[in-house]
Order: structure tokens, then sequence, then C-alpha cells
């Protein structure tokens, strides 16, 4: 026995069922937020870093990290965790040390997982916002939102460029 399903019955199904699969659809868009409204919250965060740079506000700095972040400099040192990552900008030269600020890019937020990547130019300034850049570059984040917050879980920088005394810097081997 052959059996076979007529073709106006299996389009009438469609039919019937595609609208359910885009209400489906649509209550799961309403439920989640828009990767727009992620994007700019982690350009906010990304900003808010930045003026904690500047003030030197090293509880600031620190509270947009998760514990077990781990960042590669932009010469190339490698840290791993939010206490080590923090000895670098506490040992920082408060007068003519180096002021980093990290312009934002592209930031992409996964629709799946909490989880988002960000990339952009990096400058780094002798002795404030206003001073000379001695190098500069690009980086990439990952971020990760945990209790509603965005965090930084892992930063990778790359210097590409360096003026007047950055030229005497070594990257690491």
């Amino acid at each position: 026995m052959k059996f076979s399903i007529p073709r106006m019955s299996l389009l009438a199904g469609l039919v019937l069922f595609l609208p359910r699969i885009a209400l489906l659809h649509a209550e799961e868009a309403k439920a989640r937020p828009s990767a727009a409204v992620d994007q700019s919250a982690i350009r906010a965060a990304r900003l808010a870093q930045n003026a904690a740079i500047v003030r030197r506000d090293l509880d600031a700095i620190a509270s947009f990290w998760t514990d077990n972040v781990t960042i590669c400099r932009g010469l190339g040192l490698q840290v791993a965790g939010k206490a080590a990552y923090l000895e670098l900008f506490r040992g920082d030269d408060p007068v003519n040390g180096l002021v980093y600020e990290r312009i934002p890019g592209d930031i992409s937020v996964s629709a799946d997982w909490p989880l988002a990547f960000e990339t952009g130019q990096w400058v780094g300034r002798r002795g404030g916002r206003t001073g000379p850049v001695i190098l500069s570059g690009r980086y990439s984040a990952q971020w990760v939102k945990r209790d509603g917050h965005w965090l930084i879980r892992g930063e990778v920088y790359v210097a590409l460029e360096a003026f007047a005394e950055g030229k005497q810097l070594k990257a690491a081997p």
C-alpha cells in the first residue's frame, strides 16, 4: 500500500502551523532584552571604567571585572585574576603614569548566552587624559552578564603604534 500526503493538506498544515511558530518567536523576543539595549549597557560600562581610570578610582575600575578576569596587555604581559590586574593599576605613578582609554567600536551580543564580544581602539597617555599618547592599538574583550550586570571576563590588547618614549618600551618575547 502506497501512502501519500495530498499537497493541499500539507500546505494547509503549514498555513496553520507557521503563525504559531511566529507567535512563539515574538514572545521569546519580548522576554529577552534587545541586543541594542545590551550593547548600550556595555558601551556605558566601558566609558564609566575609562572615567574611573582617569580618577584612579581602583575600586570602581575593578568593579567591571569578574574575579577570574584575564588580560594580555598591549606589549604581551599576561595577568590572571582581579587582584593581579588591579596591581597593574595600583603600581602606576599617579602623576606620570599611563592613563589608558578604550574607545569601543563593535559590540556583538549573543542571542543564546549571556555573552558579548567587544572590539575597539585604545590609547595610553602619559600623565593624564590630555597627556601625550605614547602607545596605541586595538583590543578585544569578552563580557559576561551576571545578575543583570555586564562584567569583563577577558581582555586582549595589542600595541600597534608607539610615539616618543613609547618607542623604547619592549614587547614580551
